[in-house]
């Protein structure tokens, strides 16, 4: 008996080893602008092991900017879309696009305009006319160069020109004027003084408190899968938790974005400040439902309900 009964348990724990590992809820993720601060919470969360713990397993793709970003949202070939301007989310919402807001990815703008060193426009006051740079249609730095010109009285002209480092080439060989980028993308240009900087985000008071950018979900996709959206919200709390307070975080982030220890610690204390990417932060989404209006991104404000339907924040687990 006692033979056959080693026998039964070793037949058992055969079967149980060949059976496959519990498979992990999937995710698809767009992100704008590799090598950014705030966008590197879905890939290198998922390298630390912090998504797996959450029992998800997340397929990150990049795009150069929200306004991209947004349109894999929207057609549903993503779930889950990082870093996408506010005013172009309300814009599309408003034209019935299945989009919902789960949390804020930045609260005001850290990103820089530049012109190249040698450049004759010394403030934004001498840029009359000239070329403005910003990512894509949509945008949140499209808003801001609007922005711009209403601040400083000077009439620009936008133009999309991609991600920092295409932008980059574009404004040192005079194909636009003014150029953008966000931190540490361009950093040690600057340090090199090959640009100066003539503008930043935060210089135009109105939007220094507002989510201006946030993690979108595709309504379809939430509806089918919230408990895994939620559990994807408690791991990008758990990572931002860890990118702030783990020096191996800051060695991570240093070789993901291809900068120095010293530069990706200068990116996160000087420009991005953690309080500032606190997702669960979605204060002034009043304002910026009139700043939709006033930019032309929606014709009349969002009723209380439709702003009540499209920001679905998800709770953090217990």
């Amino acid at each position: 008996m006692h033979a056959l009964a080693r026998i039964a348990a070793t037949t058992a724990l055969s079967l149980l080893a060949a059976l496959p590992a519990f498979a992990q809820d999937k995710l698809k993720v767009a992100v704008g602008q590799r090598g950014v601060w705030e966008n590197a919470v879905s890939e290198l969360g998922q390298d630390a092991g912090i998504f797996k713990k959450h029992g998800l397993q997340l397929e990150v793709l990049y795009t150069q900017g929200g306004g991209e970003t947004q349109q894999a949202v929207i057609s549903g070939s993503v779930d889950i879309g990082i870093g996408v301007g506010t005013h172009g989310v309300m814009g599309a919402y408003s034209k019935g696009a299945p989009v919902r807001i789960l949390g804020a990815t930045m609260r005001g703008y850290y990103e820089l305009w530049y012109v190249p060193a040698n450049s004759p426009i010394k403030t934004m006051k001498d840029a009359e006319g000239k070329t403005i740079a910003y990512s894509t249609t949509g945008s949140s730095t499209q808003i801001m160069t609007i922005a711009f010109g209403k601040h400083f009285g000077v009439n620009l002209k936008p133009t999309p020109t991609g991600s920092p480092p295409s932008t980059f080439t574009q404004a040192m060989s005079g194909q636009v004027d003014i150029g953008w980028t966000a931190p540490p993308l361009m950093i040690d240009a600057l340090e090199a003084g090959r640009i100066r900087i003539l503008a930043k985000g935060d210089e135009v008071p109105e939007f220094r408190n507002q989510p201006v950018r946030v993690i979108l979900a595709n309504a379809i996709a939430l509806q089918k899968n919230k408990d895994a959206m939620t559990r994807y919200m408690a791991a990008y709390r758990e990572t931002i938790d860890w990118l702030w307070s783990s020096p191996d975080a800051v060695k991570a982030y240093a070789k993901w974005a291809n900068v120095s220890e010293a530069i990706a610690i200068r990116t996160r204390d000087e420009f991005v400040q953690k309080d500032r990417a606190n997702p669960d932060k979605i204060d002034g989404i009043a304002e910026m439902n009139a700043d939709a209006v006033q930019f032309k991104f929606i014709p009349a404000p969002l009723t209380k309900e439709q702003l009540s339907e499209l920001v679905q924040l998800q709770p953090a687990q217990k």
